[in-house]
């Protein structure tokens, strides 16, 4: 039988530094879940890479073979050495991987807790996996569960009231540093989900802000007429430099878009002015050697981190709610994995019934060579009826421990003292799911 497994790091166990070299950019992602899909026992796969998480979800035979395959994998993507995640590394087995994924959407697990952003990413994550075809019918059962539990904690409770994000945070740190926005020159890096956050709180503070995007700039356009601000070039990125006040970077480069050297000659150009540079972004976009520049403060998103935690109050009560809904939502998924395992146990045991039946019939078959069809066919129904009474109870006992703690013992039990070899398949809709998928990407992530 196949279990899940959840392997990854979190600004809860990890340094900046660490997440960044792990972050899977979507080309990465992609590379991951093909070598992924591709190892023996990984039979499904998913990954979700993020500012403050990189995490994979695994359906996989033997979970300690499978942890090491993976953690060669992100290594591999890293560049590290495996060693380097020791003490960082977090692993999470069945109900308590499924568990995770289901508070990290709700954003119980997040820096700020009910954030928004994170339903999104994790949708976005789920529906490239499904896209890779790395998907199958059970993370894909679990995926859509954690997003409709996400769903219901932030419609249900309190937990993401007020609008709170790390952008929303970030443009308040940079108001703390240096007071009034409304008449500062900011410019916001990106033209991302994280972006239009930064401008939509920037626009509230009253200020007027230049969009730059890193690779559209038809992108940048589309941001900036939203919110009343005016598009730039991304070459165009050391100019702007020079007369900005703030600058807030959040793009998915793999790279640092503004170096240290870079930032001292436009420093030099204006003498008398400090800068604020806010980067939000995993990777890093500006290099933390510019925390050396005369004249410039530079926040990372750690530094964000640290405020949150200081100002962190007020939704222990909503976040109580909240982990009730996710506990709900859960046992929903695990009385449906539950189900997958007895039905076709169940329709093993009674194959198995029906097989010792023919086969005893067959050995007696010279043995009645004086009955008529009638009278074998008596006997035919009474030996089928015989077997049929013998399953009864064991049926009857297997059917009702579905979705309860019991099941997985009734089911191990049952297959090992009859010898039974079950194929596990969803039927209805996740069946014809994981049908659609092998179609569109053949030999690709199946079960």
């Amino acid at each position: 039988m196949s279990e899940l497994l959840a392997l990854g790091v979190s600004h809860k166990t990890a340094p900046l530094d660490l997440r960044e070299r792990l972050s899977l950019t979507e080309g990465r992602a992609v590379g991951a879940l093909a070598e992924l899909t591709a190892a023996a026992g990984i039979h499904e796969a998913a990954a979700i890479s993020t500012c403050n998480r990189t995490e994979l979800y695994l359906m996989v035979s033997d979970p300690v073979e499978a942890e090491s395959t993976a953690l060669g994998v992100l290594t591999r993507q890293a560049e590290i050495r495996p060693t380097e995640l020791l003490g960082h590394l977090y692993s999470l087995r069945a109900g308590e991987a499924a568990r995770h994924l289901f508070r990290v959407t709700a954003g119980l697990d997040s820096m700020i807790v009910g954030e928004a952003e994170i339903q999104g990413q994790v949708k976005r994550a789920y529906e490239l996996a499904l896209v890779e075809g790395a998907t199958g019918p059970i993370l894909n059962r679990l995926f859509r569960g954690a997003l409709t539990a996400g769903g219901r904690a932030r419609e249900e409770t309190g937990i993401s009231e007020k609008g709170v994000s790390i952008p929303s945070v970030a443009v308040g740190l940079a108001r703390r540093a240096i007071g009034d926005l409304s008449d500062r020159r900011v410019l916001v890096v990106g033209a991302g989900e994280t972006a239009e956050l930064v401008a939509k709180a920037l626009v509230a503070r009253g200020v007027r802000t230049v969009f730059v995007a890193n690779r559209h700039y038809d992108r940048a356009i589309g941001l900036a007429q939203r919110f009343d601000g005016t598009a730039v070039r991304f070459e165009e990125l050391p100019e702007q430099l020079e007369s900005a006040d703030i600058v807030v970077s959040a793009t998915n480069s793999p790279h640092h878009i503004v170096e240290r050297d870079g930032l001292a000659q436009v420093m030099d150009s204006r003498p008398e002015r400090t800068l604020l540079a806010i980067d939000l972004a995993v990777p890093r976009d500006i290099e933390p050697a510019c925390r050396e520049v005369p004249g410039v403060t530079v926040h990372d998103i750690d530094d964000v981190q640290q405020i949150v935690e200081r100002n962190a109050s007020g939704r222990e009560s909503e976040a109580t709610r909240a982990e009730r809904i996710i506990e709900s939502e859960l046992d929903r998924f695990e009385r449906w994995l539950a189900s997958l395992e007895v039905v076709p146990t169940i329709s093993a045991l009674r194959g198995r019934g029906d097989e010792i039946v023919r086969r005893v019939l067959a050995e007696n078959e010279s043995r009645w060579e004086s009955l008529s069809e009638a009278d074998r066919a008596r006997v035919e129904a009474m030996a089928k009826a015989i077997a049929s009474r013998l399953l009864h109870d064991p049926t009857l006992r297997i059917r009702r421990s579905a979705g309860s703690d019991d099941a997985y013992f009734y089911v191990s039990a049952l297959r090992e003292l009859f010898g039974l070899d079950v194929e596990t398949e969803p039927e209805g809709e996740e069946s014809s799911n994981v049908t659609e998928l092998r179609r569109g990407n053949p030999g690709r992530g199946s079960t």
